[in-house]
């Protein structure tokens, strides 16, 4: 997988991996302390202004790599970072 956020790549075998990259990044390494829907939280406070609050939601339902995988996914989709590679997804299958 790859996804680009203001300039810098990043590469991982897992949604989950590249969140957790993202996640040091905006912590500064700093990340023992914080779970992953502890940052997804943040994050997505940080993005209210671009995506709908209907779309912000941290499910204790779904799996880590889902809810990464869909964190990068809305993050393409309202222009927060390009999601560039995606194993099994459609070359039809855009957003709009």
């Amino acid at each position: 997988m790859l996804f680009r956020l203001a300039g810098k790549e990043y590469h991982g075998s897992s949604a989950l991996e590249i969140v957790n990259a993202l996640k040091r990044d905006a912590l500064d390494g700093e990340t023992g302390s914080v779970t992953l829907r502890e940052f997804l939280r943040w994050s997505y406070l940080e993005l209210s202004e671009r995506i709908p609050l209907r779309e912000l939601d941290v499910s204790d339902r779904l799996d880590d790599e889902m809810l990464a995988l869909s964190y990068l996914y809305l993050r393409d989709e309202f222009g927060a970072g390009e999601l560039l590679e995606v194993p099994h997804r459609s070359r039809f299958a855009r957003s709009l």
